[in-house]
């Protein structure tokens, strides 16, 4: 018998009606042959309704009493999809992140997966029955609940089918699969039959949704066989795999963007070592990440260096530069919103001369400028002003011959974890 991990997103429970589909799904994965162990992320919107209703109570909630509420969405959906299951005549247990050995590093709203202590799923699967278990969320060594943050219910899933050894892992969400881009924007995007760790881990980074990168790692390091595909359709998914086939002519898999992009400007930085160590030290104590640095050429001594952040960080950032500017010694500190990264990436890339010239050129025809350039083996990514962000995928898409004759199918809503 194969040991299969099922994992079902909001937008795929998110009503009765939708619960009693993935009851069936499930149901039939087992009467095929297959333990099954399923993982469920909060119904719907939840989770944000959940998060509104502390916020009218107060402004500045305890990160600990967050996961206590927040984690109280993926304990519905377990019990409501273990009973539903129930009807079917199969046997089924439902259980928390704790109950089934998560065990996290205690940082609550974005805790690390520290070890899984399966025994008692294996019990259950013994026992002949179907497992359901509530992403997004584990425990601490002490006891203290936590959540794994954005993306959790997809690391729960394939963390457990890491450690169950599972034969497969199926990421059931909105679309049938991994597409070229966002089938949302380019309606001719091409589904992927199989993809690389290595390109959808750029591609999550980058920004596309259907997988969370903390996933995609945990599937890469343990060899996690992995498939996407959609909770409305039985069509067939997209294989993450180690060594996917690149389809022949085709460099460039996919397109990705972020629309949560700011850029800082550093001007008239002092030319002498470790100011700009000072400066990232500074940021990286305060959590905020910095993707692509850019520096200008040094004249009279001094230099500007922009770098770029995601915008919910920007105005801290500029706050933190500007109470460092006596010590570090620059001119001024500037920053700008309302820009998207937009990125192409492909295994074929490396071996492929004009790449990145041919997204320049396609970005140039919208009569866009490029702001940023960030470059690596499989990926080139360019900033540019979010107004016609969606003209410059879908001119890229078709410079590299990714446009098919058939529209995509979109599901439903996009998945909240």
């Amino acid at each position: 018998m194969a040991l299969v991990v099922m994992k079902f997103g909001g937008s795929s429970v998110g009503d009765a009606e939708r619960m009693k589909r993935v009851a069936k799904r499930v149901v039939e994965k087992k009467r095929e042959g297959n333990r099954v162990v399923v993982v469920v992320s909060a119904m719907g919107d939840t989770t944000d309704d959940l998060i509104d209703l502390s916020k009218q109570l107060t402004d500045q909630p305890s990160a600990r009493e967050m996961d206590m509420l927040l984690t109280t969405g993926e304990q519905v959906s377990v019990a409501l999809l273990s009973m539903t299951i129930h009807t079917h005549g199969e046997g089924a247990v439902s259980y928390t992140g704790w109950q089934v050995g998560m065990m996290t590093e205690a940082a609550h709203g974005r805790a690390r997966i520290s070890d899984i202590r399966p025994d008692r799923i294996h019990k259950a699967l013994d026992q002949d029955k179907i497992v359901v278990v509530a992403g997004f969320q584990g425990m601490t060594e002490d006891g203290e609940i936590t959540t794994l943050g954005r993306g959790g219910s997809d690391t729960t899933a394939v963390a457990l089918a890491a450690a169950l050894k599972a034969d497969l892992c199926e990421i059931y969400t909105d679309v049938d699969g991994i597409y070229s881009t966002d089938p949302r924007i380019v309606k001719v995007a091409r589904k992927l039959n199989e993809i690389s760790y290595d390109e959808m881990l750029e591609l999550a980074n980058l920004g596309a949704a259907v997988l969370h990168p903390r996933a995609v790692e945990y599937a890469k390091h343990y060899s996690v066989p992995l498939v996407v595909r959609s909770s409305f359709t039985y069509n067939e998914g997209t294989i993450v795999k180690e060594d996917a086939s690149m389809e022949q002519g085709v460099v460039v898999s996919g397109i990705a963007y972020d629309k949560n992009v700011a850029r800082i400007s550093i001007l008239g930085v002092k030319d002498v070592p470790g100011q700009l160590a000072k400066v990232f030290t500074a940021l990286g104590d305060a959590g905020i990440n910095v993707d692509i640095i850019v520096q200008s050429g040094v004249q009279n001594g001094k230099a500007d260096f922009s770098f770029s952040t995601g915008s919910s960080d920007a105005e801290q950032a500029v706050t933190i530069l500007r109470g460092m500017q006596n010590d570090v010694g620059f001119d001024d500190v500037t920053s700008e919103t309302n820009l998207v990264k937009v990125s192409i990436v492909g295994a074929g890339m490396v071996s492929n001369p004009g790449v990145a010239a041919k997204m320049f050129d396609a970005i140039s025809s919208q009569g866009v400028s490029i702001k940023m350039v960030s470059t690596s083996e499989i990926k080139v990514s360019c900033v540019i002003d979010a107004e016609k962000f969606q003209d410059v995928v879908r001119a890229c898409h078709t410079a590299y011959g990714l446009d098919t004759t058939e529209q995509a199918f979109v599901g439903g809503p996009s998945e909240r974890r």
